[in-house]
């Protein structure tokens, strides 16, 4: 592929050489150079791509993207642009035929929300006989190939290499999480989303390595709607009006303002043997009864979103109404059942933020005991521990403190964190380190109408101990005990 194909929608100056060149590879990590490459310099927060010249040029690559002016030897290509992130995103999609042209694409932005509205859409597309394409924080689907996660939105050059095989694989259309990261380093430019979705919002990822404030977590998330040309947008959000601000797509709403255009209505908690759900009337742009196998408020949200995603695919009400039925994420407040007089259910929630939404979803069912069985990692901040300790000492009725991710760290003294917090509550706890003792010790104390939460690992398979992984996933644990017991 010449270089001129590749910039071809860029703004760019050659300083020097051919655009007419022949480009073998397009590269962005030194070690993947080979001869006839195209190395893209990205300025990162670490390392400045720029400085592996000397390297990547000995390797064989005649064609660079730069930010800034350069020496090198006269037969090499010198493309200057802006910003090379943002021309990377465009190259890539040139040196991939540009694949998101043959997809519906459908981007989903939030603080909360994102992985289980992706699966939900999934599943109601894929009830209604679309063949969809994944891309979200636990991993990317394409078609029977599965490829665990990294980053919640890959380099943009990893993106458009999944739509390639997505439309390889016959996938009509793609959902993928887009985080406040992508969406800031232009890790989803070069195409434009045929819907964009913004579920929520509150204060997160703020620090010195993602964002400087909350404005600008906003702002970044924002920039979704002038990637898109249909913006799915929830009326409910407090910063709704800053959300909007400055769009370029076409605009729908969903929540339960009666401003919205998709609304809930007539919001009611379900209990059934070994399992919680809610269910509601649709109003609005369609009219139905939902009823979802997922419990909480939010549940609602996630699945008014996906419902005002699908409703441009003119997926069928039934369609829609079974496939919510059974739409089910790993990990994220996923029911397993293994017994008809408590609920058992195993979830993400790995800081005290998550927790308390979790708890105090689950205090409304009214259980007749909340129990909450958690660790925390190690080699991370101590204050999430003594946060979640006391967070689970107020909201559960007994917490089980054991093992998540210990790391290079001691158990026990992860644990003694944990205690801490709790000792500030009235909160009961027994402490069991051996996370499947502790799962069995949940399971054969489990008292009728007894709520289960295990909570931390979630979709995560393995138990991270002194650098190495092992096999540990709960599911697995679980079927276990049962079977030893």
């Amino acid at each position: 592929m010449k270089v001129s194909s590749l910039v071809e929608r860029l703004e760019y100056t050659c300083l020097q050489g051919t655009i007419e060149r022949d480009v073998t590879t397009v590269v962005y990590d030194s070690r993947k150079v080979e001869e006839g490459s195209m190395f893209i310099c990205i300025r990162g927060a670490v390392v400045d791509g720029h400085k592996f010249i000397p390297d990547v040029l000995e390797k064989g690559a005649k064609t660079l993207v730069v930010e800034e002016e350069v020496e090198v030897p006269d037969d090499v290509t010198v493309i200057l642009v802006k910003d090379s992130r943002y021309a990377m995103a465009f190259i890539s999609a040139a040196y991939f035929g540009y694949p998101a042209e043959k997809l519906k694409t459908i981007g989903i932005t939030g603080t909360k929300g994102k992985t289980t509205t992706t699966y939900m859409v999934k599943s109601i597309l894929e009830n209604a006989g679309y063949k969809v394409g994944l891309i979200g924080t636990i991993e990317a689907i394409i078609g029977d190939k599965v490829i665990p996660a990294a980053n919640t939105t890959p380099e943009s050059f990893v993106v458009q290499q999944y739509f390639y095989e997505m439309v390889q694989a016959g996938c009509d259309c793609v959902v993928m999480e887009v985080s406040s990261q992508g969406l800031m380093l232009h890790r989803t430019q070069g195409f434009v989303f045929d819907f964009g979705i913004f579920t929520n919002i509150e204060p997160d990822h703020i620090g010195p390595n993602e964002h400087r404030d909350f404005e600008h977590y906003l702002s970044c998330k924002a920039m979704l709607l002038k990637q898109c040309r249909v913006g799915i947008v929830n009326r409910d959000d407090v910063h709704f009006e800053q959300i909007v601000e400055g769009h370029t797509c076409e605009l729908e709403t969903y929540g339960f303002s009666p401003k919205a255009d998709l609304r809930a209505e007539d919001a009611r908690l379900v209990n059934g043997k070994g399992y919680l759900g809610i269910s509601y009337h649709l109003k609005g742009l369609m009219d139905f009864p939902v009823e979802i196998d997922i419990p909480g408020k939010f549940s609602i949200y996630n699945s008014l979103t996906a419902i005002a995603i699908c409703r441009h695919f003119q997926v069928s009400q039934e369609n829609i109404m079974k496939a919510l039925k059974v739409a089910k994420v790993k990990g994220r407040i996923e029911m397993v059942k293994v017994s008809d007089e408590f609920t058992l259910m195993i979830d993400y929630a790995h800081n005290a933020m998550a927790l308390e939404s979790l708890l105090s979803t689950l205090r409304e069912y009214h259980p007749h005991r909340l129990v909450c069985l958690f660790g925390c990692g190690g080699n991370r901040s101590r204050l999430r521990r003594y946060e979640m300790g006391e967070v689970s000492g107020r909201l559960a009725d007994l917490t089980i403190i054991t093992s998540d991710n210990p790391r290079n760290e001691e158990p026990q003294a992860i644990i003694d964190d944990i205690k801490t917090g709790i000792q500030k509550t009235n909160g009961k706890y027994v402490e069991i380190a051996d996370r499947k003792e502790a799962i069995a010790y949940a399971i054969s104390h489990g008292e009728p109408g007894d709520i289960v939460i295990l909570a931390g690992k979630g979709h995560e398979d393995y138990q991270e101990i002194k650098g190495v992984k092992y096999p540990m996933d709960e599911r697995v644990l679980i079927a276990e005990i049962l079977a030893e017991k």
